[in-house]
């Protein structure tokens, strides 16, 4: 049996960068003192990338936030911080102002509200430049357009004098990681990076991340809840919960051989997009505690699948496991489990600790796909808006193409995902549906009834209650100021049900199908969890028995061990009740693993259609392989040695609806065709052609050039 010892970091001979020990941060509240960090203890060398991952209110961002200084005078701080031999925590306020920004840069989640919108990009790195640096004017001005330039900015000198409404979100993103690097830091905090970006994007600055690192010779650490991020970027992984570190390990160690429960559930709640068995995940039970006099004892207790009496007495310190790998700086696999040492390959004695749930079987896929009904049709939908210029007399002067005639069809039992990039038409697209409205061109037929010859409010009544909506936001979905059970029985009421004994009873129906308890049928909103809430939005979309749910990014708002529960459930719904869903996502590897068919949009078109797997193993048209290529695996090796496609190039005018190829700016392929074929590529507008499989088509014109590129599928393997 392996054995544990003691951890001593001190063993390291070599002189970390970053150093810290016995971190511990504590806020006042009503309930009592939160414990919000614990104990963390780590060290970081120059040039490595140390990746903090872990479930919300976990202690991640507080960690990084006072490593910068950046936590309010009521937070109790104790512990040691050292940076280059200096104690960070003896400093005041104004000493520190001198070590952020040109000894450590940091990179915010959200960069429009981390940009001043009064003044412009270059302006601001400027300010960041003078601050630190004796530098004119003018060569502070030319050295932000060098940065722009390095972070991938088209024309920086042009793009240095625009203001941050005027740059999309990468754009952004990429001019903040321009102003962290400004003064060659020698530590780089990177807090959730990529989470609001859209999948090539997140690619494009993470690229983006490695080239700042490699510049600057800076560490990095790297805070996100995407494994997959963690995967290909990070060099030590430290896996927190209840705000101490309970895993800590190489990347590769770590995603290998985990030891702790938690990170093993962490793994299996991911949906990969390498795997194609599309199994149930595995979620892990229940919700982390709250850090207010936290008893002595593991704090995981109560979520772990494999708990003994023991885990209760006492709280496991974190310990290194003898005959693990090491990181690349040294570091030993550590974990804080009294049974980790009995783990191995996610088992103890060859039992799983997360046993796979078994899926439901769905009826409706049993029938052929062309013999089941049609829950939803689009022929030819085109959505355009005015772009007007003006103050008081407002004159157009163009037109928005925000769908530009676009062809679909949900079947019974079937989810159809729509994936592409921000802008590209799909949240137009469901609002089109959900206005249940004529549209300015084309056809919407729902469950068989054109929206055309909705001419009486009760045909509109009744079509709107075959087809409901689950948004992506839950708390803002629902209203704070309801019970639940106000909200489930309000779509209940407005259908004509009046009685309360039947009311209740179909209130407690709806909790108890989504897996929520109804006795908590009389709590509001804000006593639940992002999950349960979710939940709430799902149970009150189910209200009127629908026959569709759209789905407009209902998962993305949650933790990867909550968003595995909700995918989960909306599987089991799928195939208990026959329900049809249109899957709105950014996150390619969710789309894959819940949907039927998929749908590629890029600037108010489609551009691929056709079933998950065909679409997922053989992509045909370029657009869709650069979408698949940047889509992270939680797995170092795969991340290191697959190929990626990087889009490069400004998106076309969406007011321009020439003929002609709108992906020919940024395609890869078009690069490498003849005059001729490019010609056509420039003045042809390409048709969803089919070209083999009949229920796979694409819309490009040498896709059957592009046989030289390997199967996806061998290539994500």
């Amino acid at each position: 049996m392996i054995e544990q010892r003691a951890v001593t970091p001190e063993s390291d001979t070599r002189q970390p960068l970053l150093s810290v020990r016995d971190l511990k941060v504590a806020f006042p509240s009503e309930a009592g003192r939160v414990e919000a960090v614990r104990g963390v203890s780590f060290d970081l060398h120059r040039g490595k990338t140390l990746g903090i991952v872990g479930e919300s209110g976990s202690g991640k961002s507080v960690t990084s936030m006072a490593v910068m200084g950046l936590l309010p005078d009521y937070a109790s701080v104790t512990g040691e911080i050292t940076l280059a031999g200096k104690n960070l925590l003896d400093l005041d306020d104004r000493q520190m102002s001198k070590v952020r920004g040109q000894h450590i840069g940091m990179i915010f989640q959200d960069p429009l509200s981390s940009l001043t919108p009064i003044f412009s990009i270059g302006a601001q790195i400027v300010e960041a430049l003078q601050i630190h640096q004796d530098l004119s004017s003018a060569a502070a001005w030319k050295r932000a357009v060098e940065l722009l330039d390095l972070v991938g900015i088209p024309n920086p000198d042009r793009r240095a004098k625009g203001f941050p409404h005027e740059f999309s979100g990468g754009m952004r993103q990429r001019a903040v990681i321009a102003m962290a690097i400004a003064n060659d830091p020698d530590l780089i905090i990177a807090d959730e990076p990529t989470t609001a970006l859209d999948v090539t994007v997140q690619a494009q600055i993470l690229d983006v991340l490695k080239t700042a690192q490699r510049e600057t010779g800076a560490a990095v650490i790297m805070i996100t809840h995407d494994l997959g991020v963690v995967a290909g970027s990070a060099d030590d992984v430290m896996v927190m919960y209840a705000g101490r570190p309970v895993e800590h390990a190489g990347v590769d160690e770590l995603f290998a051989r985990p030891r702790m429960p938690y990170t093993i559930g962490l793994m299996g709640a991911i949906p990969r997009l390498d795997d194609r068995a599309r199994d149930a995940l595995t979620p892990v039970p229940g919700t982390p505690p709250l850090l207010v006099d936290l008893p002595d004892a593991c704090p995981f207790a109560a979520r772990c699948p494999v708990v003994e009496d023991a885990c209760r007495e006492a709280e496991p310190p974190l310990l290194a496991i003898d005959g693990g790998d090491t990181g690349d700086d040294g570091d030993e696999h550590s974990v804080a489990c009294r049974r980790a040492a009995e783990i191995d390959d996610g088992a103890i004695g060859g039992e799983p600790i997360y046993p796979v749930p078994a899926l439901r079987e769905n009826r409706a896929a049993a029938v052929p796909r062309e013999d089941r009904p049609k829950v939803l049709e689009l022929s030819g939908v085109t959505k355009t808006f005015p772009l007007t210029k003006g103050g008081l007399l407002k004159r157009k002067v163009g037109t928005v193409f925000a769908v530009n005639g676009i062809d679909l069809d949900i079947r019974e039992g079937e989810t159809l995902g729509l994936v592409g990039e921000s802008g590209c038409g799909k949240t137009t697209t469901l609002l089109e549906i959900m206005g249940l409205k004529p549209p300015e061109q084309g056809s919407i037929a729902v469950c068989g009834q054109d929206t055309a010859g909705l001419k009486r409010k009760q045909d509109i009544s009744s079509v709107r209650r075959s087809m409901q909506m689950v948004f992506q936001d839950p708390m803002g979905a629902l209203d704070p100021r309801m019970t639940v059970f106000d909200i489930l029985a309000e779509p209940l009421r407005a259908v004509g049900e009046r009685d309360k004994k039947v009311l209740a009873t179909q209130v407690a129906e709806l909790m108890e199908l989504v897996g929520l308890d109804p006795e908590h049928r009389d709590r509001f909103p804000a006593a639940f969890s992002g999950g349960q809430r979710q939940r709430i939005g799902i149970a009150r979309a189910l209200a009127t028995k629908p026959q569709l749910l759209v789905l407009d990014e209902p998962v993305s708002a949650l933790d990867v061990s909550v968003q595995a529960g909700v995918i989960n459930l909306l599987n089991e719904l799928k195939a208990e009740l026959g329900l049809s869903y249109l899957f709105v996502a950014h996150d390619l590897s969710v789309v894959c693993h819940i949907s039927d068919r998929v749908a590629v949009m890029y600037l108010g078109r489609i551009v691929e259609i056709g079933a998950t797997d065909a679409v997922f193993d053989n992509p045909r048209h370029p657009y869709t392989k650069a979408l698949l290529s940047a889509i992270p695996l939680p797995d170092p090796v795969a991340e290191r040695t697959r190929e990626r496609v990087l889009l490069k190039g400004d998106l076309p005018s969406p007011t321009d609806d020439q003929p002609g190829c709108r992906f020919v700016t940024r395609c890869p392929l078009h690069l490498t065709l003849s005059e001729p074929q490019q010609e056509q590529c420039r003045g042809v507008t390409p048709q969803l052609t089919r070209r083999g499989d009949r229920d796979h088509r694409d819309a490009c014109h040498f896709a059957d050039t592009t046989t030289s590129v390997d199967n996806q599928a061998e290539r994500l393997s």
